[in-house]
């Protein structure tokens, strides 16, 4: 029972046994009070009853007649008159006077009886008769009667009105202790939340700050860890000139994004070389060359801001030379952005910022999935020397034979997907999550789409490209959500999906998504909902985004960690069932120290706020021994098992 219902209770309780001690003290007083009336009673009548008698005890008519009336004026319930010598009963008069309208029940606990009185009728100096008369209690025990009917109805009454009092002063006062069970449940998702207004009650003022002394405890925790996480994420993969990803980045993300059948999208890298940078350090100085460098890079980070696709992948890789890498971008894309670019470098010579024209030079080379890293950067390398040994060097794209992109028409593909859309042509296959510590123990399954139209089951990184391209990957959301929520009823096992940016920045789809789960609640303790790094809205909306998806039940996540590394330092309040760290990170963590510091830095911050880590795209035993070692919780990739349909 809860702390409220216990204190009403009590309050009722006392109520009760107030009014019960007040009118038990109040009747046995009234109950005396009328045993003494009834007794005085019927001792007057029966001393008046023999002053009346003494003239006329010899005449049988006037004595019958003067008892009568005095019989029938009274609450009597005999009167009678003996006769002393012979005990003979002169005159008598009894009757049983109405209850009314008090019960029987009311009668046996009250327990008030007759009282009677006598007197005797003199002739002359002589003793002639004597007269008994007994009151009957009736009229008393209806005078209770009302007085505890009206008792009860004021105990109602103040019951009621204290009742509702007391349920008032008591929500308001017991309300801190609804604000620590909510910030308790907080701290059981992973969120990190401060009780405020602190309450006015000493008691439970005391409690409340201790609890918030805790989570600032904890969010101070946090904060020093994912700080030092920050700085060495920064010094690790960071040029310390331009701000941009450093060379050791790049090769990273280069290898998990290109050579993955299953995730990777085809799509096109591209390099800048700023021109002569050794003759420009001897022409105006190590400084300015410094400065050029930044401007170039600034310059870069402004002309990619119009493309999404090159996102987080905008490096320095050495010297004079910048790589942008760009999954699913197509051709058309790929040439406006070289195009961009040298027109954005021409303006940097324009404003006076470099000595030299044209600057930098730019090459483009397309990949598909599975293509070697090393074969993406020679053909790139030789793109950029093509466009070197131009006469006015500016950008050359080169096709790697018959690319798969190019050859891919963009109205079959919309029709294509159009009509998969349509008609639900999309399978779901399941990959599991297993238990980094016991393999054979499965977390979780995630769910990935593929599109089936019977023609070819085509991975996800050869359509969604197009999807994005055409904007209809909320559509995909929304198909894929319904068919797992169907799967679910049907199948319950523990689920994770991946919701697209695209959706939840469309407030309308956003808010059919909610309106789907809304209707299926009960698969909420199955279902964990991913978001990717790269898809994060603002940090405000995001918060929301959580507390709604709470709210309905289900949990979230996010996957592809790592790439945005600065904001880590929000996750304490958003309540994560788990983080994934991106595959770039884990790939050859075996033999890479700087990778298994970095894991090792978020995992201390992760576990500060109780957050376990899974680790993507694992594929060695070599790697798994290792994250097995740092504590991480959880591996999904080749190695844990392939994506299989779900049957």
């Amino acid at each position: 029972m809860s702390l409220f219902k216990q204190l009403l209770l009590a309050i009722c309780l006392f109520l009760l046994v107030a009014f019960s001690g007040s009118f038990i003290v109040s009747l046995e007083s009234s109950r005396s009070q009328y045993v003494n009336q009834l007794r005085s009673h019927a001792q007057d009548a029966a001393t008046a009853l023999a002053l009346s008698l003494t003239p006329n005890i010899d005449d049988p008519a006037m004595t019958e007649l003067v008892v009568s009336s005095l019989f029938d004026s009274g609450y009597y319930a005999s009167i009678r008159v003996v006769e002393l010598d012979s005990n003979a009963v002169l005159v008598e008069r009894k009757a049983e006077p109405d209850s009314a309208g008090v019960p029987r029940w009311f009668v046996r606990l009250i327990g008030l009886g007759a009282e009677g009185g006598d007197a005797i009728v003199s002739r002359g100096w002589q003793q002639a008769a004597r007269v008994e008369v007994v009151s009957h209690p009736m009229f008393a025990l209806a005078k209770l009667w009302q007085s505890a009917l009206g008792s009860l109805a004021w105990l109602l009454l103040c019951g009621v009105i204290s009742a509702v009092l007391g349920a008032l002063l008591l929500r308001r006062q017991l309300r801190p202790l609804d604000a620590m069970v909510a910030q308790s449940h907080a701290i059981a998702r992973r969120e990190l939340v401060t009780i405020s207004p602190v309450p006015r009650t000493p008691e439970l003022r005391r409690v409340v700050l201790a609890t918030n002394l805790m989570v600032e405890k904890l969010k101070a925790l946090f904060a020093e860890q994912a700080e030092r996480s920050e700085k060495l994420h920064a010094e690790s993969y960071q040029d310390s000139l331009t701000g941009l990803a450093n060379r050791r980045y790049f090769e990273m993300q280069l290898a998990a994004k290109v050579s993955n059948l299953e995730e990777t999208r085809a799509g096109y890298l591209l390099l800048l070389r700023v021109m002569d940078l050794s003759g420009l350090n001897l022409r105006l100085g190590g400084q300015r060359t410094d400065q050029l460098l930044q401007a170039v890079g600034q310059q870069l980070q402004r002309t990619c801001a119009r493309y999404p696709e090159t996102h987080d992948l905008i490096t320095r890789s050495r010297g004079g030379e910048f790589a942008v890498l760009a999954p699913g971008m197509v051709h058309e894309d790929a040439v406006r952005l070289a195009q961009a670019l040298t027109l954005s470098l021409q303006d940097l010579h324009a404003t006076g910022a470099s000595d030299i024209s044209p600057i930098a030079c730019i090459g483009v080379a397309p990949y598909s999935p599975g293509d070697s890293p090393q074969a993406l950067l020679k053909l790139a390398d030789e793109a950029l020397a093509r466009a070197e040994s131009q006469p006015e060097p500016g950008w050359v794209c080169l096709e790697q034979g018959m690319s798969a992109q190019a050859a891919d028409s963009q109205h079959a593909w919309h029709e294509r997907l159009d009509s998969a859309l349509r008609d639900g042509h999309f399978a779901l296959f399941l990959q599991p999550v297993v238990d980094a510590h016991d393999p054979q123990h499965v977390l979780h399954h995630k769910v990935i789409s593929r599109l089936d139209d019977g023609a070819e089951v085509l991975a996800a990184g050869r359509f969604l490209p197009w999807l994005e391209r055409f904007g209809w990957t909320p559509r995909l959301d929304l198909l894929v959500v319904e068919n797992v929520l169907k799967h679910l009823r049907e199948q319950p096992q523990p689920l994770a999906l991946n919701l697209s940016g695209a959706a939840l920045t469309d407030p309308a789809i956003l808010q059919r998504v909610f309106e789907l789960l809304g209707r299926n609640s009960a698969a909420g303790r199955y279902l964990t909902i991913e978001i990717g790094e790269e898809q994060l809205p603002e940090q405000a909306k995001l918060e929301e985004l959580t507390r709604r998806l709470h709210a309905l039940g289900f949990a979230v996540a996010l996957q592809r960690f790592g790439g945005r590394f600065s904001m880590i330092g929000n996750l304490a309040d958003l309540g994560l069932a788990y983080l994934k760290i991106d595959g770039s990170y884990i790939r050859n963590i075996d033999t890479e120290p700087h990778k298994q510091l970095f894991i090792e830095a978020i995992q201390r911050a992760a576990h500060s706020i109780d957050v376990p880590l899974i680790a993507e795209r694992v594929e060695t035993e070599g790697e798994w021994r290792v994250l097995k070692e740092m504590g991480v919780q959880g591996i999904q990739g080749q190695l844990s098992g392939e994506p299989a349909p779900w049957r």
